[in-house]
């Protein structure tokens, strides 16, 4: 994998606070865009499996 350039989440509309994912050699790194000095880098396959459960809803918190 190349590194690519930084793409910003669809839902963060015009604003510059929003998530931000990129790819980087053989990993995947996500950063908030306010604070582009943090990156959390994972793997390709982490992130597929993190994408599918918030997909799934597994993180919703029903009160």
């Amino acid at each position: 994998m190349r590194e690519s350039n930084w793409q910003k989440s669809s839902y963060s509309g015009a604003t510059n606070e929003c998530v931000e994912v990129r790819t980087a050699s053989d990993t995947v790194e996500l950063r908030e865009s306010d604070e582009g000095h943090l990156v959390l880098r994972t793997t390709p396959t982490t992130f597929a499996a993190l994408l599918h459960a918030l997909k799934a809803g597994e993180f919703d918190r029903h009160a």
